[in-house]
């Protein structure tokens, strides 16, 4: 049987791959390992080998760190933290949740329970738009989904979703010409930051600036290109497949960030926001939702200015997708070391990457 590399041989896998892809990794990571140690009381032995599985393998534990020089984006990685104890408030699957959470539920019947922009309303074959109550920004939409269940999304619907947002985008930069950059997201479920479990997204269209990390994101992209004369997006991808975790499907570019905001984070890089790119966004969700369990996840995309401009040639259409953990339980997955220091960790984005793989080449609708 052949033994998968994990996150912890990644240096390991770097050797494999040619000098010029190693030397393209180094540019943007930076990997160091270390060891926490510990000594505990017998009485803890019982209790450890139920819930790690041995003493053994908490006693010495070891801990990969991963920067990113361009972005200083860092994680740190040790998996033993998926085996911690997590309190489950109710033994309810999910989708009893989302069916309990439905009453009264003002997205059964937007016409009649939303407002609409000024501009009126985008109607997709699956999803309709609103206009945001509470608005993050001046021109700021819900894409409510026909369906109540999130979770029960086909390709033909994630593909109406996005032309819904897009379209919607068009006329609200007809009603507004200054507001040029487009951003989607889709908070599924209430650990995600959904206040309203009904299948949902959301899109704006901002002003003067993209949105700030995306912004941040591109002067760092044209730092790079600066130094190293070549494109940030590119080497990122070359970065990825020098460990094993980039894989391409007609055209986008898919892989597991190696240093994600959360677990199991997936990263997509397009030439636009065209069928493949919606095809390889579906495969990334439906292989999260049927092959990951992930129930509730963040999903943000974001594509260069509506109208040219100097400064976003390389940019490509960018989407990232990130778990955010078993809706069932209180407890949250981002506390101070994510909001301050650096992201933690236990997935392992050398086995998301296998599963992608797998996705991604079978192709099948789920």
């Amino acid at each position: 049987m052949k033994v998968q590399p994990r996150i912890t041989d990644v240096d390991l896998a770097l050797t494999f791959s040619p000098r010029e892809e190693q030397e393209v990794f180094s540019r943007i990571f930076r990997i160091s390992k270390a060891t926490g140690c510990l000594d505990h009381p017998k009485e803890m032995h019982p209790w450890l080998e139920k819930q790690f599985g041995s003493v053994e393998a908490i006693t010495c534990q070891e801990i990969v760190k991963i920067t990113n020089l361009v972005t200083f984006e860092a994680t740190l990685f040790n998996r033993l933290r998926a085996s911690r104890p997590i309190d489950l408030k109710t033994r309810m699957n999910v989708e009893s949740l989302i069916i309990d959470t439905g009453k009264d539920d003002p997205l059964d019947n937007p016409t009649k329970h939303t407002p609409e922009d000024l501009f009126g309303r985008v109607k997709g074959k699956f999803s309709i738009t609103a206009s945001n109550v509470a608005k993050y920004d001046a021109l700021h939409a819900i894409v409510i989904f026909n369906n109540h269940n999130p979770l029960a999304f086909t390709r033909e619907a994630v593909h109406d979703y996005i032309d819904t947002a897009w379209a919607w985008a068009q006329k609200a930069y007809q009603h507004d010409p200054q507001a040029r950059y487009f951003f989607f997201m889709w908070n599924c479920l209430w650990k995600a930051g959904a206040t309203l479990a009904h299948g949902h997204a959301q899109v704006m269209l901002g002003r003067d600036y993209h949105y700030g990390k995306i912004e941040a994101l591109r002067r760092a992209a044209l730092a790079y290109k600066a130094q190293y004369r070549s494109s940030y997006f590119d080497d990122l991808y070359r970065a990825h497949c020098a460990v094993g975790c980039g894989m391409e499907k007609d055209g986008v570019r898919v892989f597991p960030y190696l240093t994600p905001i959360k677990d199991k984070e997936v990263m997509l890089l397009g030439v636009d926001l065209g069928p493949a790119f919606k095809d390889a966004l579906y495969d990334v969700l439906a292989c999260l939702r049927d092959r990951m369990n992930v129930t509730a996840f963040n999903l943000g995309l974001a594509t260069p200015p509506l109208e040219k401009e100097k400064g976003w040639e390389d940019f490509p259409v960018l989407a990232r997708v990130v778990d955010r953990g078993d809706p069932r339980t209180t407890a949250s997955d981002i506390g101070a070391m994510e909001l301050y220091a650096s992201s933690v960790v236990s997935s392992d984005p050398l086995e998301v990457a296998r599963l992608l793989r797998e996705c991604l080449s079978s192709g099948k609708e789920s």
